[in-house]
């Protein structure tokens, strides 16, 4: 396992046919249909790998059953173990489709609207499917062969795969989704090219087709060659291959969040000076820097070094950066006071910040020495999805859609503890005076972001009310508790 202790995201897509439309799983009688025009919750699929066979693959539904196909050539989508019937080969094609064959009976998978079957014996234009990532589309990009990240290097002008741990904003990636085809866009707004270079538009050159080779990730360029890491810093660019090899293959990763932290004495906390925390530094370095890892179930928190080290409570109350694993004295709860936070030591105490600047957890109530002022650093470019789709601009007004298929990418900025959250248009979101979140703002209003869930953020309007997705698909501040319409994956 690479140093960051990341699993591969699991590979979650939408299938589309050659008419356009969506595989979906019904949840009324396991159906299965090809009718749906745009890629929500029925319509993403779950790929896992047979344990034994690697060539072997399974498709999970939303509702956690698997596609099969019997020896007749019927397609049902309820099965809800790996049996025989559901066990499918990838036959990839040139242009990145795939057609789907099943491993017992060797037919294809095919066909339109509520007419699907898996009974062809060739492969026609009707048996290819085209694959779209259903995935949070920014995420650490890890070579195969490599083990290290890939990240901006703006310095040469190129992205490098050379980082052991996927650190600050530079290491995040955003996966464009345009026709059919991806493109990789650097934090600050670039394209990268075949020939590595980076381009300030997409095009032909920073087009390429997703291939999958035993559960990793190959990207194909417009020539038929592939993208992989060369030379020393390992600029990524494509190659002579025209097959994927080790040196081809990457693993997508969850992109933590990383943030600093000021005291009340308006320093940084840091590990500058040894081992031992202090909010003593003027400066935002990787010193600075800490990774949030949040637990799934406590909803407690870690917080990781650049060294790849985690805060550990020791005697007295001294916070200190040397534990390697996660045990019960690297987690700490979290308590979001509007624009700042506390942090609850397993000790049941509070970090306070002492005179000298030393962090102790010793504090029995929350005052003004007790509180931090936390800044996300790795989300300049913010892309928001709820359970229902993606935040998106309307067609027509100037509110926000919460339930689309496509996502716009906003522009996250800090202002001492709150942000500040900016459009395609250049102009900011506000709620109005009938609880709408608008986009064409002139001047900044100011939301908290409070990061709650392993992988999902609620934001709270200047109202405290938190953002929501209603009923009709709109964007709403006026949530008066925490539900599932206002988390939301970032």
């Amino acid at each position: 396992m690479p140093a960051n202790g990341n699993r591969p995201l699991k590979l979650q897509f939408g299938l589309i046919n050659h008419e356009g439309r969506y595989l979906t799983a019904e949840a009324f009688g396991f159906k299965v249909n090809a009718s749906a025009v745009s890629l929500k919750k029925k319509q993403i699929w779950t790929l896992e790998h047979d344990s034994q066979d690697s060539q072997v693959i399974y498709l999970r539904s939303h509702l956690g059953r698997y596609l099969a196909s019997d020896k007749d050539g019927k397609v049902t989508c309820e099965a809800d173990g790996h049996n025989s019937d559901c066990r499918f080969l990838i036959v990839a094609q040139s242009d990145g489709r795939w057609a789907l064959q099943s491993e017992q009976h060797l037919r294809f998978f095919g066909g339109s609207r509520d007419y699907l079957s898996c009974f062809a014996q060739f492969i026609t234009d009707g048996e290819l499917w085209a694959v779209h990532l259903a995935l949070h589309p920014q995420a650490n990009l890890l070579s195969v062969a490599r083990k290290r990240y890939a990240h901006l290097s703006s310095e040469d002008g190129e992205i490098a795969v050379d980082m052991n741990i996927p650190w600050g904003v530079a290491a995040l990636l955003t996966l464009v989704y345009l026709d059919g085809k991806y493109c990789l866009k650097t934090c600050d707004g670039r394209f990268l090219g075949n020939d590595g270079k980076l381009l300030t538009q997409s095009g032909r050159s920073t087009a390429y087709t997703l291939e999958l080779k035993c559960g990793k990730l190959a990207f194909k360029d417009c020539e038929g060659k592939y993208l992989s890491p060369m030379g020393p810093t390992g600029t990524l660019r494509s190659g002579r291959c025209s097959k994927p090899g080790k040196d081809e293959l990457f693993d997508l990763e969850e992109s933590h969040p990383q943030v600093v932290l000021m005291a009340a004495n308006g320093r940084y906390v840091s590990i500058r000076q040894g081992v031992s925390l202090a909010a003593n530094q003027e400066d935002e370095t990787d010193m600075e820097t800490f990774q949030m890892e949040i637990d799934k179930e406590s909803r407690k928190c870690t917080f990781r070094t650049s060294q790849g080290n985690y805060w550990a409570l020791v005697a007295h109350g001294g916070i200190q950066s040397t534990a390697t694993e996660v045990l019960a004295n690297t987690m700490f709860a979290v308590e979001w006071l509007g624009h700042k936070v506390a942090l609850k030591a397993n000790n049941g105490k509070y970090i306070c910040t002492k005179k000298n600047g030393q962090l102790l957890a010793v504090s029995d109530s929350v005052g003004e020495d007790e509180l931090l002022t936390l800044k996300l650093i790795n989300r300049p470019m913010l892309i928001l999805r709820g359970e229902n789709g993606f935040i998106c601009h309307h067609k027509t007004s100037n509110t926000l859609d919460a339930s689309r298929s496509v996502y716009d990418i906003f522009t996250l900025q800090f202002s001492n503890g709150a942000y500040h959250i900016k459009g395609v248009t250049g102009h900011f979101w506000y709620v109005n005076s009938a609880g709408l979140v608008c986009a064409d703002g002139e001047a900044p209003e100011d939301f908290a972001i409070e990061l709650l869930e392993h992988g999902r953020l609620a934001i709270r309007g200047k109202n405290g009310k938190y953002l929501r997705g209603d009923q009709g698909g709109t964007l709403k501040g006026d949530g008066l508790s925490l539900s599932g319409s206002a988390l939301w994956e970032y």
